[in-house]
């Protein structure tokens, strides 16, 4: 197999997105981080988030709206702005369909000891297979719902319950270099960040003409995943800003405070060491399949980009970063089987559709047959019945 080029620093390969090398070989998401810690002035920004909430402090019928998945950067979320500024917010779930038990237990916990209203929204789980099949065969990434639900469904809401102010995590100027620290702007959660990299290029009026031909859809059911109009937004004068952006982000350090305040557990999860990294993705029980995808697509997955953040961080050496990348990457997760009924696909079918979204140089090996182990909760996963399994029509 091919080897692929890797940051100097982090290890990161050619074939992560928006990755570039300088002349030392160190990446541009590296040098972001060295923008952040020696140039941001976080004080400033700190008074801009005091500013940003007071304006909004009991002018609607709640502060702010929190889109939140039970993960640790929405749930570190929700404990920081509450416990700051004792705001009123309205939190705004919007199920996936693939959650855990943990992480309910780790959601009903947090919304019961921190005392919130919660709107959650499940949408129709035949159309969701339909869209997972169709985004999987266009972009090599079944998650277009999830994507696209997760960040348009709370804008929708925040227009309905007339909230302007919307508050998301962790910046992606952490991960990537879609935005960067250095032109020192606060990141917008808005429909340019909507269609530059969260819906995958394809908008829902898109993903209706490519999947009506073949599957009986109400165009409601994609309501949910379309972005709403900017008029409606800003009439309300909306404002969606990233927490992240205004106060220094640190992972563990974060999880840290809510497992000490909240009791927030954390899970395994397929394809990770669960001993280093029990907090990440702990919140859909096909994260496994997806990072499996990247692999073959990209040549890694979730374990080098944990692995750089704390390469980044001085956190681990480079040799056992390296370690626990050749360990855990490119293992089946036993969750592919799961997937493969729900979107009737065999194997030899997936890979194929695989093969047509792989980002050269990578080369990637279908014939390695290592399979991640199952986690303790696999059998708790939701298995349709034969007959339901694949793609029918929404009658």
């Amino acid at each position: 197999m091919l080897e692929l080029k890797k940051c100097g620093s982090c290890l990161l390969p050619e074939t992560y997105e928006t990755i570039e090398f300088d002349k030392a070989g160190v990446c541009n998401v590296c040098r972001n981080k060295e923008v952040r810690d020696e140039k941001i002035d976080w004080t400033s920004r700190k008074k801009q988030l005091d500013e940003l909430i007071e304006r909004h402090r009991g002018k609607h019928d709640y502060d702010c709206i929190i889109p939140f998945s039970g993960g640790k950067d929405s749930t570190y979320t929700l404990l920081y702005l509450m416990r700051e500024y004792k705001i009123k917010p309205l939190v705004v779930r919007f199920d996936h369909g693939f959650m855990r038990d943990t992480l309910i237990e780790n959601n009903t916990r947090t919304f019961k000891k921190l005392g919130v209203d919660v709107l959650n929204f499940t949408p129709n789980w035949r159309v969701v297979k339909r869209l997972m099949l169709e985004s999987l065969k266009r972009k090599g990434d079944f998650c277009w719902h999830c994507h696209t639900g997760i960040f348009s469904y709370p804008m929708h809401i925040a227009i309905k319950f007339e909230v302007p102010l919307v508050f998301w995590g962790e910046p992606s100027s952490e991960y990537t270099q879609y935005y960067d620290y250095a032109d020192d702007e606060i990141e917008r959660v808005d429909e340019t960040r909507f269609n530059k990299f969260v819906n995958l290029g394809i908008t829902a009026e898109d993903m209706e003409g490519m999947i009506s031909g073949d599957f009986a859809l109400d165009p409601r059911d994609l309501k949910p995943y379309t972005y709403p109009a900017a008029r409606d937004l800003n009439r309300i004068r909306y404002q969606s800003v990233c927490l992240g952006s205004y106060i220094p982000w640190d992972v563990k350090k974060n999880v840290e405070l809510i497992q000490r305040e909240l009791g927030w557990k954390g899970e395994q999860v397929e394809g990770m060491p669960w001993e280093e990294y029990p907090y990440e993705k702990i919140e859909c029980f096909m994260q496994g399949t997806r990072d499996y995808i990247k692999y073959l697509k990209r040549g890694y997955s979730r374990v080098s980009q944990m692995v750089a953040l704390d390469l980044r961080n001085g956190r681990i050496s480079k040799e056992r970063g390296q370690e626990l990348v050749d360990q855990y990457e490119g293992r089946k997760p036993p969750s592919l089987e799961l997937f493969l009924e729900y979107v009737g696909l065999t194997e030899a079918e997936f890979n194929d559709v695989v093969t047509q979204t792989v980002v050269a140089p990578h080369q990637p090996d279908f014939n390695k047959n290592e399979w991640a182990p199952k986690t303790w909760d696999f059998d708790n996963w939701f298995r349709e019945d034969e007959d339901s399994r694949g793609i029918r029509p929404n009658l």
